[in-house]
């Protein structure tokens, strides 16, 4: 059981690094710094959205990018027969598995527990196979899932929609 959580948390930890490592790590400052001009010509109730990590309908580009970082994804769209462009950003959640994880031949996911006991060979013996691919740490860990958790869809470089959308459910 101590083996677990070890092998647990040093997962977590290596994942957690991984995550910021790719992500770029930028915060607002940082944002702030790289486009001081389209801060400054926002209005004084945007600055203080923008300072929270908040925006609203009608903002432009800039000021979300400022407020909410470098989106996952852009994607391309239309609305109302108009070209929107439709930003993404993803986040990562961990859960265990749901229940116990069976393994082996009988349930599709290969030959069975390490050793398995075969048909009967044509001298009579059982002919055993060993599963180079069963891990029992393996199916033990927390698994990692990346979902969308925010988008955002920009009509003409003005905000005309956002959702902030709930994290994945573990069963």
């Amino acid at each position: 059981m101590k083996r677990r959580t070890i092998f647990q948390a040093l997962f977590g930890a290596c994942a957690l690094f991984s995550i910021l490592l790719l992500s770029g790590c930028t915060t607002l400052e940082t944002r702030i710094q790289e486009r001081p001009a389209a801060y400054q010509a926002l209005s004084p109730s945007d600055q203080a959205l923008v300072q929270q990590g908040k925006i609203r309908e009608g903002m432009s580009q800039d000021a979300v990018y400022i407020a909410w970082g470098p989106p996952s994804h852009r994607v391309p769209g239309r609305n109302r027969g108009r070209t929107v462009e439709t930003w993404v950003y993803d986040a990562t959640a961990a859960g265990d598995y749901g229940g116990p994880f069976y393994y082996g031949s009988r349930y599709g996911h290969g030959i069975g527990f390490g050793m398995y006991g075969g048909r009967r060979g044509r001298f009579g013996y059982r002919h055993h196979f060993y599963d180079p691919f069963y891990d029992p740490f393996f199916y033990n860990r927390a698994n990692i899932v990346r979902y969308p958790e925010r988008t955002v869809s920009f009509q003409n470089g003005r905000a005309i929609a956002f959702q902030l959308l709930p994290p994945p459910r573990f069963y």
